[in-house]
């Protein structure tokens, strides 16, 4: 699926480049693993090939799914529920740790159109710098643009 130098996205991590793929003797059998190296922190991930799909990672979007993404960023449809604020984190924890940019997307909108009408919680405040982050990193590296471009184009969508 993946070749050493793609770019792939983990899901709650962002982006990152396979630096590597090895095979390591785990309980004596041989496995394949992706070195995927997270570029916001450099951080490494050993990802089993094998489970490469059902644990998130994937490539990042192409030039068509950032305009979904921008679309759903631009709408002002969504009810945004009533439920309490950590009933309603961990809601958006779970859609963020998805690794869907899409979803990534919903919870920047939601969180941002709550922030106008009340303040938010400390974790939602950090979980919507989260979601931007993500949606920033991956954006501009889909659309082969700066970061600071990215994140000026969300703040006029959300201004």
């Amino acid at each position: 699926m993946f070749t050493e130098g793609d770019m792939a996205v983990y899901p709650a991590h962002g982006v990152g480049v396979i630096r590597s793929i090895q095979t390591q003797t785990v309980g004596g059998v041989d496995h394949t693993f992706y070195v995927l190296e997270i570029l916001e922190n450099h951080m490494k991930i050993m990802i089993p090939t094998a489970s490469s799909k059902s644990v998130g990672l994937r490539a990042i979007v192409n030039k068509s799914q950032v305009q979904e993404v921008i679309a759903i960023l631009e709408d002002r449809t969504s009810e945004i529920g009533t439920q309490t604020w950590n009933r309603r984190y961990r809601d958006y924890m779970d859609k963020i740790k998805t690794g869907s940019v899409h979803e990534v997307a919903t919870v920047l909108r939601d969180l941002f159109l709550l922030s106008i009408d009340k303040d938010l919680s400390y974790g939602e405040r950090k979980m919507l710098d989260t979601a931007k982050n993500l949606l920033v990193k991956e954006l501009s590296l889909a659309q082969d643009v700066d970061e600071a471009k990215i994140s000026q184009k969300i703040e006029t969508i959300f201004s």
